[in-house]
């Protein structure tokens, strides 16, 4: 089995190639191939990576290639973890919409945007090109935004499956206070990528009993905690909101604190120098601590888990994944890109049923589906009146004024980018 990493040269590439050496009965890899323009990351990262495999005794082979071509050639699997543009276009993504008194962060508002228009063309050329390489590869992408990143994949008729690590967080927490096995703990988790509610947690399976309301009464404030809300409204709302949604709900209070401390992207900045120059010392075999900090807590075992169902080897029946709608829920059009528990096989994810949702959420999934159709035709068509479209219809932005300013920005910052600016 071969399987290839595009973006292999990132800073997370070793807590995926740790989970690849420890979980190599579920998904038994033979070849690995690191791709990444960027020879100098990706040599440190590579070195790394290899060592890891030899300390656990992986058998497989790592090569690390700023050829795409030859890096997709051949494989079964094809993950995607880059970021056009670096942690610079970041930093500029959480900054600028602040000076118009929205959300500065690069999944959500006009940051998000910004990202979608960069990434998409991106990803759908290095899709094509897999495609020639071999037609019947999976996708795995864990780019973000990766819900308009994932309908645009599908949507050019290829063979991809987004995969997000908020449901998989969720999973080990919520067993932990259970003091249950990761296993046995079945997410009701339903939404869009970033805009997801867990609505159940059952034991044992979907069918399994809902220990939600346990959860939420002997651990309610642990869980407010950890999702940077109040107890009182995780109470109100009888579910457990992802952290993103306190953009929505807390959006002014989160601006007031982003105006106050340093961005997430000079952090990240920061903590990424200092394991590059980790990765370089030749005596270290192992992920180091620092690298939990990073984030992408728990994605080599998502990554893992779902290849291995995708490629027919194993990996869990049910995973929560970000594919096509299909009826799933019945308020959404059918090509839209939903996040829920599916059966994941060879053929793909089968989204699982999903009851009746209470307006209060099913709302704000339609007006952000409909912000990601619009932000999906900016990135294939370009266009400054699209861009504005889909920012006027953001939730988070809303207002004309707002809507132009923050487009005005947007293409500033980002004209290297965008072919059509």
């Amino acid at each position: 089995m071969k399987l290839t990493v595009v973006g292999g040269g990132s800073t997370y590439t070793p807590e995926l190639v740790d989970g690849f050496a420890r979980l190599r009965d579920t998904l038994p890899i033979e070849e690995l191939v690191l791709v990444d323009p960027a020879a100098d990351r990706l040599e440190l990262v590579g070195g790394l990576a290899r060592r890891i495999f030899a300390r656990q005794g992986h058998p497989g082979r790592i090569v690390t290639t700023s050829d795409l071509d030859a890096g997709v050639d051949g494989a079964d699997a094809v993950l995607l973890q880059l970021r056009v543009g670096g942690q610079a276009a970041r930093e500029k993504d959480e900054t600028w919409p602040l000076e118009c008194g929205c959300i500065g962060q690069e999944t959500t508002g006009a940051g998000g945007l910004a990202k979608a228009l960069r990434t998409v063309p991106v990803v759908l050329d290095i899709a094509e090109r897999v495609r020639r390489a071999n037609p019947r590869a999976w996708i795995i992408d864990f780019t973000n935004p990766v819900g308009i990143v994932t309908r645009a994949l599908l949507r050019a008729g290829h063979r991809a499956v987004g995969l997000c690590n908020v449901a998989i967080g969720f999973q080990r927490k919520f067993a932990a206070l259970l003091d249950t096995a990761p296993a046995e703990v079945h997410l009701a988790h339903v939404g869009l990528n970033h805009l997801t509610w867990e609505t159940g947690v059952r034991l044992g399976g979907p069918d399994g009993a809902d220990v939600l309301p346990r959860l939420l009464a002997e651990h309610g404030e642990a869980i407010a905690a950890d999702v940077r809300l109040p107890r009182p409204l995780l109470d109100r709302l009888g579910v457990v909101p992802s952290y993103y949604l306190r953009y929505f709900y807390a959006h002014d209070e989160v601006v007031r604190e982003l105006r106050t401390k340093p961005s997430r992207a000079a952090e990240v900045a920061a903590m990424e120098r200092e394991l590059l120059a980790m990765y370089g010392d030749p005596a270290l075999d192992e992920k180091p601590a620092l690298l939990a900090k990073r984030g992408g807590a728990f994605y080599s075992e998502a990554a893992v888990d779902l290849a291995a169902a995708l490629l027919g080897g194993g990996g869990s029946p049910y995973q929560v994944v970000n594919t096509l709608n299909r009826g799933t829920l019945p308020f959404l059009p059918d090509d839209a890109v939903i996040e829920v528990q599916a059966a994941v096989g060879p053929e793909g994810p089968v989204p699982l049923s999903v009851p009746a949702l209470d307006p209060l959420f099913s709302g704000l999934i339609a007006n952000v589906t409909a912000y990601e159709d619009l932000a999906l035709d900016a990135a294939l068509r370009g266009g400054r009146d699209r861009v504005f479209r889909a920012l006027l219809a953001h939730p988070l932005i809303g207002q004309y004024e707002y809507a132009d300013a923050l487009t005005d920005r947007l293409v500033a910052h980002n004209r290297e980018h965008l072919a059509w600016a």
